[in-house]
């Protein structure tokens, strides 16, 4: 049996096997699923016939292509989102930057109110965060106060897309090269989006310094487990290779020996000259690595990848929409003809004196069948990490973080994957109506 006959054969157990049959009222709606066919799984059954099993051909490849895609000359696949947020802080941290490298002990602005794997790396590198309060309808950073948080030991900003609504980039960048400070975008929730920035169409994470994705199965595509960052610099993508491999100076991919020619004619440190360049260590580093595996899944989903976009973005224009009638209730999110987001999810946030109650409506979707959740930590200086184990002089906070807070206690999201189907978003809108009706 040759490798075409097995993925013949793979194909005819999707077809048997994984077909779903169309959503009926009662069933679950989750707020995010994979969204494939059988090319994933076949690309999947290649490489697992190749047995190269760790990072080859299909990651070379992938990276390549999602490169192409960003319009970002260099990137990197990790393991997962939060590994390229580490990796993506981490590589600030570099000899290679010179005075331009963050230390401990200097600050990184961001935001309380988001996704903890943004904020971390910086405490894990030995810096201070410094959170500035976000704006509504969208959560995303309030740029007024950015020179409020600005200090003499500010190097870096760290922001995330919040739920694929790109956050003021243009206003963000221009603060940080009037102030020569690095800029990472957090886009794992975000991949997709863009920005227009000078009558250029960008896409979000190609327009700081470094940017992040995730491909876990609830995000835009995915790779099971995996991420990826990119970047522009050949300097940061040098960095992030080698502090995702270990911290090995070497170049070389795997598989693959003395690329540069140079194996054993290099002096390194005090080590012995000639020591092989394959085991020379510039960077305390981790081993943060995908496989070839989540690789060959991804080079098939990138290919549905803008079919996936533009879904999203219907199928919340859909929503908003149909929920139109209450918006008088609830706030959602705005468009504007500068940006074309990338939704990860539908955000609501019940209005001051509505009369309605964020827990409430949450239970009466849930009791539904209606998969919700929180924006994300909501304010994650009230959660244990930071109550408990978190020092006052471990971060700063500029001002009051009021809308955070009130993003805490009164926002809350559904899905608006690829996967939804009409009837799953009249659910939902008929459900939210329903609430606000009876309230």
């Amino acid at each position: 049996m040759d490798k075409q006959q097995i993925l013949d054969l793979v194909r005819q157990y999707y077809a048997e096997h994984h077909i779903k049959p169309p959503y009926r009222q009662g069933n679950r709606i989750n707020y995010a699923g994979r969204v494939y066919d059988a090319d994933e799984l076949c690309a999947l059954a290649d490489a697992a016939l190749d047995f190269w099993l760790t990072a080859g051909d299909y990651a070379k490849r992938f990276e390549s292509e999602l490169a192409a895609y960003l319009g970002a000359p260099y990137c990197a696949l990790v393991c997962s989102g939060s590994a390229a947020n580490l990796l993506a802080v981490s590589a600030l941290t570099s000899p290679l930057l010179g005075e331009r490298r963050l230390r401990r002990g200097d600050e990184v602005i961001s935001v309380a109110c988001g996704f903890p794997t943004t904020v971390t790396p910086i405490l894990q590198n030995g810096a201070i965060p410094v959170f500035v309060d976000v704006r509504l309808p969208d959560g995303n950073v309030d740029v007024t106060l950015l020179e409020e948080a600005l200090s003499e030991k500010t190097r870096a900003v760290i922001f995330a897309h919040t739920l694929g609504r790109p956050f003021d980039v243009a206003a963000v960048k221009e603060f940080c090269d009037e102030h020569d400070l690095w800029l990472i975008e957090d886009n794992c929730d975000a991949l997709g989006a863009e920005v227009e920035i000078d009558d250029v169409w960008r896409k979000t994470g190609t327009i700081g310094d470094i940017g992040t994705s995730s491909f876990y199965p609830a995000h835009h595509m995915t790779t099971g487990e995996g991420g990826a960052v990119y970047t522009s610099s050949p300097l940061l993508h040098r960095i992030v290779r080698s502090m995702r491999d270990w911290g090995r100076d070497c170049v070389c991919i795997g598989g693959q020996d003395n690329a540069c020619g140079h194996r054993f004619t290099g002096q390194f440190g005090t080590l012995p000259e000639g020591y092989d360049h394959k085991n020379v260590y510039s960077h305390l580093g981790y081993n943060l690595k995908a496989t070839d595996l989540q690789a060959a899944v991804g080079t098939a989903q990138l290919k549905k990848l803008p079919g996936f976009v533009e879904t999203r973005r219907a199928n919340w224009a859909y929503l908003r929409e149909k929920l139109e009638p209450v918006t008088d209730r609830l706030l959602f999110p705005t468009e504007t003809p500068d940006v074309r987001a990338s939704w990860f999810g539908f955000l609501m946030t019940v209005r001051d004196g509505a009369g309605l109650s964020r827990d409430r409506l949450m239970a009466h979707l849930e009791g539904h069948g209606i998969q919700t959740r929180p924006l994300f930590a909501g304010n994650l200086t009230r959660h244990p990490c930071f109550t408990e184990l978190c020092e006052g002089t471990d971060y700063r906070i500029v001002g009051e973080l009021t809308v955070t807070d009130k993003l805490m206690r009164d926002s809350l999201w559904i899905g608006v994957y690829p996967g939804m189907e009409t009837a799953m978003l009249d659910e939902m809108a008929d459900r939210i109506l329903e609430y606000c009706r009876k309230a």
